[in-house]
Parts: structure tokens; C-alpha cells; sequence
């Protein structure tokens, strides 16, 4: 339960849940931002980069069980703390490894600490929402934009610069921890209601399997446009790696502008139809830049896949969030759960892919994640 709050104090939570939200954009995009270099320091191909990425995954459904019996015992501010220590913890120690094995074990914990940061700080934007008479939840996802936009810039001139990953990730997980500890005392004392201690996690109701999935296709692309983007842009494209780091950069600028424009758009045509237009600017970028492996052609289609992104995964929480006979923090904790599962697990397949077949071929293939936007889209209910 959350006490109500004068609004000098929920002004200060809404700050420092957003806080929260920038340094797990930044913290992730600065690892996504350096994978080329991680890749090339333990000379890496395809196949075997994507294997050691299915570490991530592994670590998160393993914690799942733990996360749920510490969400059920202890506050979730406390949980989300230890989660953003441990978490930029393991991202400090990335850069260091020099053998296969201990960048599949760091991955693991990596993982792991993000799914106990995650889930717990989705439960306190949900606790902070219930402060405001208005919705607020679609700005903490644009905070992580522009995180994730300002750490791939800095990803981009440590590039330039030559600093080793090693160096770039030990800083930033300092700097990230200190801002989690100092924002930490204004975050929300919530404590689950007594009749959802009993649960560790739940999926979707039936009725919400098409905004799992519609989530699930959104974040599978997020996943493998922050994994592989700037892996297409110099191997198949053939561009510098300064140029592919940058062209990391232009995909978070549109998705960032995308999810602050989001909400104006989607008052104007209605969230359905923003989210038909959202499934086809996915399917059509993945296939320009597949179809035209060319500079332009491949920026152009990374353009549209930021557009088509963006809104999606706030949208489907905000209607999830209105569902008939589930409160809205279990609704969107389950449909999230079934996004993060994609977010996660389609990136390392998109490495297999690539080894046997082509990156043209494995975001070819990532375009239909598009299409199963629009067919989900179709099966939904009017709210």
C-alpha cells in the first residue's frame, strides 16, 4: 500500500523514479553502445556472440522466482536499489573480461540484476501513478530514451577517443550508483496488497494475450536494434565504426522523439490506429534496411524502426492498466514480463541467424515482428 502524499513529496518521487529510469537506460545503452568492441576484444563471430547473449535471458528467468519472493516480503524501493547497485555493479566489470566463458557468467549476473531492477521499478512507477490524478507513466519510458540516446553519444566519442569498454563501463557503473544512492531516500515506501503476496509473477489473462504479444514484437525489436544495429551498419553496410555507433545514435533520437510526440499523437488518431501505423514503420524499416544495405537506405529504415518502437510498449501498459478484473500494477507487470521476455531472448537468435544465413537475412526475418503488431492489433477489443 502507498500512503497519499502531499504534493511536495510526490513531486520528489516522480523525480527520483525518474532518475531511476534514466540510469537504467543509460546503464544498458552504454553495454549496447561498446558490443562491436567486446565482440572484436574477444574475436567473436556471429554464432558464438549470439550464444554468449542468451546469458542475459538465462539470468533473467532464473531471477524471476527470486524477484517475486522479495517483492512479496520487502519493500520494492529496497529491492529496486540493491538491483541498480548489483546491476551497474556487473556492468562496471563487463569491459575486463578476457576469456568466452567470463563474459558468458557476467551476462548471467547482468541480467539477473536488471530483471531485480526492472520489476521492481516498475512496481514503483505504478506506486507513483496512483499520486497523480493524470498519467505520467508514458515520461518515465521517454527518460529512458534520452538516456539511452545520451549514453550511445558518449558510447560514440569513447569510440573516437579509443577508451577501452573496460574503462567507459567501470565509470559509468560508479557514476550510476552514486545517482541511485542519492535519489534513493525519495523513491516510494510500497509494500504489495495481502492478496498478491502469494504470487511471484503472473502472465496475462487470456483477454491481454494480444497486448502481450503486441509488446513482445515491439521489444523483440528494441532488443535487436540495441544489440545488432551498429553490428549492421559495419559489417553488412560496411560503414566506419564511428558511422555504426552513430547510427546507434539515430535510432534512440527517433525513438525519443517519437515517445515524447506519443501521447499528442495518439489523442489525435486514437491508440489503435497509432499502434497499426507503429507495426508498419517496423516491418517497413527492418525490410528497407535489409532489402538496401546502402548508408542512407539503412538510416532512413532505423529512423522508422525508432518511430515504430516508441509508443508501443507505454500504449499497451496504459490499456492494460484499464483491464476489468486485474488492478493495474499486476496488469501491466504480466504483460511487461511477456515484452521483457523478447526484449531478451529474439537478439541472440538474430546472431544465429546471422551466421548461417546474413544480417540481411536475420532483419528481414525481424520485420515480421512488425507484422505481428498489426495481426494483434486486429484481435484487440475497443476500450
Amino acid at each position: 500500500m502507498v500512503e497519499a502524499p502531499d504534493v511536495r513529496t510526490a513531486r520528489k518521487a516522480r523525480i527520483a523514479i525518474a532518475v531511476f529510469y534514466f540510469l537504467s537506460g543509460f546503464g544498458f545503452a552504454t553495454w549496447a553502445s561498446r558490443i562491436p568492441g567486446l565482440q572484436q576484444q574477444l574475436h567473436l563471430n556471429e554464432a558464438q556472440l549470439g550464444a554468449v547473449l542468451f546469458a542475459m535471458p538465462v539470468g533473467l528467468m532464473a531471477t524471476l522466482p527470486l524477484t517475486g519472493f522479495l517483492l512479496r516480503r520487502f519493500s520494492s524501493r529496497n529491492i529496486m536499489l540493491i538491483g541498480a547497485i548489483l546491476f551497474n555493479g556487473m556492468m562496471g566489470t563487463i569491459g575486463m573480461v578476457t576469456e568466452t566463458w567470463q563474459f558468458a557468467v557476467l551476462l548471467f549476473c547482468f541480467g539477473s540484476s536488471r530483471n531485480l531492477m526492472n520489476v521492481s521499478l516498475n512496481g514503483q512507477s505504478i506506486a507513483v501513478q496512483a499520486l497523480y490524478s493524470k498519467s505520467i507513466i508514458a515520461t518515465f519510458h521517454g527518460i529512458w530514451s534520452v538516456a539511452g540516446f545520451t549514453a550511445a553519444a558518449v558510447g560514440a566519442l569513447m569510440v573516437k577517443w579509443g577508451v577501452l569498454p573496460g574503462w567507459h563501463f567501470l565509470v559509468v557503473g560508479i557514476a550510476l550508483c552514486a545517482l541511485a544512492l542519492t535519489f534513493f531516500k525519495d523513491t516510494v515506501h510500497q509494500m504489495p496488497a495481502a492478496h498478491e503476496r502469494k504470487q511471484s509473477f503472473a502472465l496475462p489473462q487470456k483477454s491481454m494475450i494480444s497486448y502481450g504479444l503486441i509488446c513482445f514484437g515491439a521489444m523483440a525489436c528494441e532488443g535487436a536494434m540495441y544489440d545488432w544495429s551498429a553490428i549492421y551498419l559495419k559489417k553488412a553496410v560496411g560503414t566506419t565504426k564511428e558511422l555504426a555507433t552513430a547510427g546507434y545514435a539515430i535510432y534512440m533520437v527517433a525513438m525519443t522523439t517519437g515517445r515524447f510526440l506519443g501521447d499528442k499523437i495518439a489523442n489525435a488518431i486514437g491508440v489503435k490506429a497509432m499502434l497499426r501505423y507503429s507495426g508498419l514503420l517496423l516491418f517497413g524499416g527492418l525490410m528497407l534496411a535489409a532489402a538496401l544495405p546502402y548508408p542512407i537506405t539503412a538510416g532512413i529504415g532505423f529512423v522508422m524502426v525508432g518511430f515504430g518502437v516508441s509508443c508501443v510498449v507505454p500504449m499497451v501498459f496504459s490499456m492494460a492498466g484499464k483491464v476489468k478484473g486485474m488492478s493495474g500494477g499486476p496488469a501491466i507487470a504480466s504483460v511487461s514480463t511477456v515484452g521483457y521476455f523478447g526484449f531478451l531472448m529474439v537478439p541472440p537468435v538474430v546472431g544465429f541467424v546471422a551466421e548461417y544465413a546474413g544480417l540481411q537475412w536475420s532483419f528481414a526475418l525481424m520485420s515480421l515482428m512488425g507484422m505481428l503488431i498489426l495481426w494483434m492489433v486486429g484481435k484487440m477489443k475497443e476500450q
